[in-house]
């Protein structure tokens, strides 16, 4: 019978998309194999270049993921939520890490590592696939990336980035939406392909103007229905 913990870990388990569809003595046997990991803010799961051979699936809490270009400069892929499955690459290919992943907020993690974890797709292709659906998201969200820093110009693409950060964390305010995740204009930079001082010289502009509000690292969207014109190249 499993333990009251490996229970808690099934459940968690169990809610996420990859593998909501196993059955209970499967998602039994997998939440045995899993290790918890709890992260402070700021500090680091892996680093691009380690060696991988660990999933790991976020339970709570936001983690931040980063690559490093030669010349030492970042750029940030996204921002990852409980449920959601990180390190799968290494998982199917072995290798090194391509890029660095660091908690937003206190994080509690379950990591399952790649020689407990190949036979169970060996056994369950429909994982395998959904990972692999999981991969395909992935791929399409750095191509949209790719493009959005080549083909708009700055004001479209913070634009396109403030609108899909209230989407995704916006919280009621009294006076527009506020984005309940501290950014500083360094990390909106890197979101967007450009440097602080880019950023800096857009959000003011912006405030100038009433159609957002930036108070020590909370950013609000006043006006969204306007940003929405930005983010279209309607400027």
């Amino acid at each position: 019978m499993p333990t009251p913990e490996a229970r808690v870990r099934r459940e968690s388990l169990a809610r996420v998309p990859a593998f909501s569809g196993l059955e209970q003595r499967d998602l039994d046997q997998l939440a045995q194999a899993t290790h918890t990991t709890t992260l402070q803010p700021k500090e680091e799961l892996f680093h691009k270049g380690d060696e991988g051979t660990q999933l790991y699936i976020i339970v709570s809490g936001r983690c931040r993921v980063v690559t490093t270009s030669m010349d030492g400069s970042d750029a940030q892929f996204t921002i990852m939520n409980p449920g959601e499955v990180i390190g799968e690459v290494t998982l199917f290919g072995g290798g090194e890490r391509s890029a660095t992943v660091t908690a937003v907020d206190e994080c509690e993690l379950l990591s399952l590592d790649r020689r407990d974890f190949l036979p169970l797709l060996r056994s369950n292709p429909d994982v395998a696939i959904q990972l692999l659906e999981v991969l395909a998201k992935r791929l399409r969200r750095v191509s949209e990336q790719m493009e959005d820093t080549l083909f708009l110009g700055l004001p479209a693409r913070l634009a396109k980035k403030l609108l899909s950060l209230a989407e995704q964390y916006g919280r009621p305010a009294q006076d527009g939406v506020r984005i309940d995740m501290r950014l500083s204009q360094s990390e909106l930079g890197t979101m967007v392909g450009t440097s602080r001082e880019s950023v800096n010289k857009q959000m003011r502009a912006w405030e100038e103007a009433g159609l957002v509000r930036s108070t020590r690292g909370s950013i609000t969207l006043l006006k969204p229905g306007q940003l929405e014109h930005f983010a279209d190249g309607d400027y």
